[in-house]
This record gives structure tokens, C-alpha cells and sequence, in this order.
């Protein structure tokens, strides 16, 4: 009942009965979707060899393709995987592609997500909870986005970056290498501009937390000591917390490095 005579639905495919599919939306080889997710019109969701997951509440407006082939030349077929959560919105003609074998084999987009349009992701993107990623925003292969992350419209980000989590990254901007939690950065390409204390107050930080934050971002772009150093005085100048820690490990674990 709640789907339109011009759908068309692969006889593989799983959808809860409170699922509703409108005009000219193709579902296509292995796919399923549950409760309460509407696709709209002329929406896309699979491919020949793919697996693609949709969980509950989701909200996939016109055009939108997911879970199409990777824009990979080592991609031969293999069957890999889009797994999409809870309460996303995904506007209109957004991309997210498959996973590849060779990176993993699955994309990710976790619960609370607001994509917004001509959005794109590539192969083995990981993305969080609670992020808002602005018109146009491109995300190469092998991205990872933490958490409450703000991407702002038209950003480029290269393969293998990763965001950290309540970071805000200004539109238009280019980036190359991690960018740390908490922070606003901005640029091309983009650097620490400053500490997103208006965003991590409204999500429940305490002041004392954003003060260790604000200084430990401050000895990180500001003094011209080693990461070893800067990181050992961040140990010692700031109080102990999981938020901090979060913030040290993460620049522990960078592999392109951080962009201060």
C-alpha cells in the first residue's frame, strides 16, 4: 500500500510494511529498510553486487543514490556494503557509495544525520552521530567523521582525513589533513582558527571543560614545541577528563596529521 506503481523493487530486497517508497524510485539486488523510512521520489538504493542496509526513521529525499558502485578502479564486483542508521535526512541527490574490498568492504553513516544536498561519500567513509554536512560537501575514500561534526558547504576533504568530533569546518574549505576535535578550523587548505566554545556549550559542556579545551588547542597552534612536547604539557597545564583524552588520543592516532 505504500508503495507507487512507477517503483520499481528488486524481489531481494527487505522492507518493513510501514516503509514508503514513492514514484520512480529503484530498489535494487540485496537491500533492506526498516520501519518508518520514506523515500520520496526517484531515489536509488542499491546496486547489482551490493548490500545496503537502512535502519529506522529515515527521511531519503528526490535523487538521492545509495549505495552505488565505488568510484574505484580496483572495484571488480565484489559484494560490499552501505549500512545507513537511525533518523538521517538525506537531501536531495546525495551520493554514498558502496565499500570496497580492499578498504574494509563497507560505508557507514550512523543515527541523526542531516546530509544535505549534492552531498558525496566515498568508498569506506565512516561517518558518525549528529553530524550536519552543508550542500556540496565531498568526501574522498577512506574518510572518518566522528560525532557532532559541522561540515560547512562546497568542502573538499581528502582521502584517508579524518574530523573530530564538535568540530565546525567553515564552507568552502580544503582539507588535507585530521582535524582536531572541538575546534572551528577553516581554510584552503584548512587550519585551527579556534576553539567552538559556542558549540560545545550548547551541547553540554561544562565550563570547565571548554577552558582545558580552549587551552589545550591553544598549546597546540600556538607554541613552536614538538607534538611530544605539546602534548606533554597539555598533560600537565590542563585538568584530566574524558574530553581531553579524547582530544590527546586523537592526535596520538593521526596518520596524515593535524592541522594546526
Amino acid at each position: 500500500m505504500n508503495i507507487h506503481p512507477t517503483s520499481i523493487i528488486s524481489k531481494e530486497a527487505k522492507l518493513d510494511s510501514s516503509v514508503v517508497v514513492g514514484p520512480y524510485c529503484i530498489i535494487r539486488g540485496d537491500v533492506s529498510i526498516g520501519k518508518n523510512t520514506v523515500l520520496e521520489n526517484h531515489v536509488v538504493v542499491g546496486a547489482e553486487n551490493g548490500c545496503v542496509v537502512i535502519g529506522e526513521n529515515n527521511r531519503v529525499y528526490a535523487g538521492a543514490i545509495l549505495g552505488g558502485a565505488p568510484q574505484d578502479k580496483k572495484y571488480k564486483g565484489e559484494k560490499t556494503k552501505l549500512s545507513i542508521g537511525n533518523d538521517n535526512h538525506i537531501r536531495e541527490y546525495t551520493t554514498l557509495s558502496l565499500g570496497t574490498a580492499t578498504g574494509g568492504g563497507e560505508t557507514t553513516l550512523g543515527h541523526g544525520n542531516l546530509i544535505m544536498a549534492y552531498v558525496h561519500f566515498g568508498h569506506d567513509c565512516h561517518i558518525g552521530n549528529y553530524n550536519v554536512l552543508a550542500n556540496s560537501a565531498q568526501l574522498a575514500g577512506h574518510v572518518e567523521v566522528e560525532n557532532n561534526v559541522t561540515l560547512g558547504g562546497q568542502c573538499a576533504v581528502n582521502q584517508f582525513c579524518k574530523l573530530g568530533s564538535f568540530s565546525f569546518i567553515g564552507g568552502f574549505s580544503s582539507i588535507n589533513k585530521d582535524i582536531l576535535p572541538y575546534c572551528i578550523a577553516q581554510g584552503n587548505y584548512a587550519v585551527v582558527r579556534a576553539t567552538n566554545k559556542i558549540g560545545l556549550e550548547r551541547n553540554g559542556f561544562t565550563p570547565d571543560e571548554v577552558n582545558d579545551i580552549n587551552k589545550a588547542i591553544r598549546i597546540m597552534t600556538k607554541s613552536e614545541d614538538t607534538v611530544e612536547q605539546k602534548l606533554e604539557r597539555i598533560k600537565e597545564e590542563c585538568q584530566p577528563g574524558a574530553r581531553l583524552e579524547h582530544f590527546v588520543q586523537f592526535i596520538k592516532n593521526s596518520k596524515r596529521g593535524v592541522a594546526i
